[in-house]
């Protein structure tokens, strides 16, 4: 990465710490600050084949908009429309447009017709939600590991190859 690029992760890693940590988020059962989890996604991310800095900045992002006070104006006047889209379409649909099945439908269809970089980004976010769910609430894990399945199945073929495959095997 050139110095102009890793400013703009840096950046990214900044507005993510700052959002998440300024409403006091937790890591759900573990309770640990919360941007250990979109720094686990980043060192996923940082495996792909075709990883760019664009990528590592949507990855550090990736829930902010649905987690934090930051703006959907904001994360598209500060990092521009390429991080930006990224971040949107990882966004996950608000509790209001339905219950949990069609919240479902709605994100997967979404991510279907999303960049291949945005689908990697999902997976690793897959991998690394996986392995705590599965771990701490084996009941839940059942309904999450069926969704998950068929959102790799259906769309997120086009992510890097190996990330997936990696998640896949994670929910089989």
């Amino acid at each position: 990465m050139n110095p102009f690029q890793q400013m703009i992760v840096l950046q990214a890693e900044a507005v993510a710490t700052v959002a998440h940590s300024a409403i006091g988020q937790k890591r759900r059962y573990t309770d640990e600050p919360y941007i250990n989890h979109p720094r686990a996604v980043v060192e996923l991310v940082k495996q792909a084949k075709d990883v760019d800095h664009e990528m590592i900045a949507a990855a550090w992002m990736h829930d902010v908009l649905e987690d934090t006070h930051v703006t959907h104006e904001q994360i598209h006047d500060w990092f521009g429309p390429g991080i930006y889209k990224m971040v949107a379409d990882l966004t996950n649909c608000p509790l209001e447009l339905g219950n949990r099945q069609t919240r479902f439908e709605i994100n997967r269809d979404r991510l279907a017709i999303s960049s291949p970089r945005v689908k990697t980004i999902k997976v690793c976010d897959l991998i690394h939600n996986t392995s705590s769910i599965v771990e701490h609430d084996p009941k839940f894990a059942k309904l999450y590991l069926k969704e998950k399945r068929e959102l790799l199945e259906v769309a997120l073929r086009e992510a890097d190859l190996c990330l997936w495959a990696q998640a896949y095997g994670m929910v089989q």
